[in-house]
């Protein structure tokens, strides 16, 4: 018999309102046992909570019959005031008869596994819980809706029509059928290799959306890197005196541009050094701008000749940030930031020390932020795991393509094997392993 378990789920902490979840075979018989007498399904009503003689709370008891809950199973929400001692004593109450602590991410496996959600949609709950921008919270909202597996469900009812086009070929070889009636199926497969090839394109928006844009501030020391970082960030997050090669380590702030989450990072100023220190800072500087999603190359304004002077190791892509413009030769600047343009880069402004520079700077990286991570379709990949199962189905489909006409029992198969992968995305038939880790993710609560 599956175990009843409980959890509070609401955050920890003083609060005026905390709510314990209860969800398993025994929650009425436990809420009973603490309240007297329930309360219809779905109305909430006021009990005085009592355990073995003694008042607990007066709280507001609300319960639910499967399958219409949350999970799937009978389940019981006490809302209670938000002390410690009142929730603990309750927990410990309910305890005492009988369930047990819920494990990391139980009450939405358990809603997995009993129908009401699948894989994706429960990761989408993950993702909505630790949401902090309106972009992330859309996001996670849509997958818990159901748009990715509702997209994926599509596809794999393509790969199905196309598999059963496949097997008429190779059960029924010497039946009436229409002639070459294993090629009908290849349009089908082409049309959903595309997609395919386009999702992969743009696997990385949807995790970005997620984990955060990462832009790496980059250049010589004394450039106004970090000066220009407190700018961004509104406060003092690097420390910034006139002595070259003060930042050592790589500074991480995260900010919110136009709605999306971002990473923004100091870096120690890249020059060739003796200092043991100040050379390891340098090679986390480079490997986190190697990764960055935006790379802004902030070069002194102010010394004409290393403005002018290539940086190392840029790239097309980049953005050159001339600071210090407010004590630099105008003209002088210009003739950079022509040549720099000239060259493809993205030239901007900004006097670290004026509110304008950064203001200007944050305006045009929250456009930009927005270009890169909107998008009118839904992100076809949230985690890697999708992105790996959606690899893994374009293999097998671009192999289905090459055997058709030639071997259809092979295409046959790999168009079996591709809709299978599909299938693992929505957890249908994802090992306990796989499942395990998904969930452990979760808070306790939930």
């Amino acid at each position: 018999m599956t175990d009843t378990i409980f959890a509070l789920a609401t955050a920890a902490g003083r609060s005026a309102v905390a709510v314990v979840r209860v969800s398993g075979p025994r929650s009425s018989e436990i809420a009973a046992a603490l309240c007297g007498r329930l309360p219809s399904p779905r109305l909430a009503s006021v009990r005085t909570l009592k355990h073995n003689g003694v008042a607990l709370d007066a709280a507001l008891l609300l319960r639910f019959e499967k399958p219409a809950s949350y999970t799937g199973e009978d389940s019981v929400e006490f809302h209670v005031h938000g002390g410690r001692a009142v929730v603990e004593a309750l927990l410990a109450a309910l305890s005492e008869l009988g369930a047990r602590l819920a494990e990391a991410g139980e009450f939405t496996r358990r809603a997995f596994e009993n129908g009401k959600l699948d894989l994706a949609q429960a990761e989408g709950v993950a993702d909505l819980i630790d949401a902090e921008t309106e972009a992330q919270r859309r996001q996670a909202l849509g997958q818990v809706g159901g748009a990715l597996s509702q997209r994926y469900d599509r596809w794999r009812d393509l790969l199905v029509q196309a598999l059963a086009m496949l097997e008429a070929a190779v059960d029924f070889p010497d039946e009436d059928l229409p002639e070459e009636v294993a090629e009908r199926a290849r349009p089908g497969l082409r049309q959903l290799s595309a997609e395919l090839n386009a999702a992969l394109a743009d696997v990385s928006r949807g995790r970005r959306v997620r984990d955060g844009f990462r832009i790496a501030l980059i250049g010589a020391p004394n450039a106004g890197k970090s000066t220009l970082l407190n700018g961004l960030a509104e406060r003092d997050a690097a420390i910034v005196t006139d002595v070259a090669g003060t930042t050592r380590d790589v500074i991480e702030v995260p900010l919110v541009l136009g709605g999306y989450k971002v990473l923004v990072a100091d870096t120690a100023g890249i020059r060739e050094t003796a200092d043991v220190i100040e050379a390891e800072g340098v090679r986390r500087a480079k490997a986190w701008a190697e990764a960055a999603d935006l790379r802004l190359w902030v070069v002194d304004g102010f010394h004409v000749k290393q403005a002018d002077a290539r940086p190392e190791s840029i790239r097309v892509g980049d953005w050159l940030i001339l600071n210090k413009t407010d004590i630099a030769d105008a003209d002088a600047l210009a003739h950079v930031a022509e040549r720099w343009a000239r060259e493809g880069l993205t030239v901007l402004h900004a006097a670290g020390t004026s509110s304008e520079g950064p203001e200007a700077l944050r305006a045009a990286l929250a456009s930009h932020v927005a270009d890169a991570l909107s998008g009118a379709e839904f992100p076809a990949a949230t985690r890697l795991r999708h992105a790996e199962r959606l690899s893994e189905a374009r293999s097998y489909l671009e192999r289905a393509l090459s055997d058709v006409g030639l071997e259809v029992e092979l295409a046959a198969e790999d168009v079996r094997l591709a809709a299978r992968a599909l299938e693992r995305i929505s957890g249908r038939i994802d090992p306990e392993d796989v499942l395990g880790r998904v969930f452990s993710t979760f808070c306790i609560g939930k």
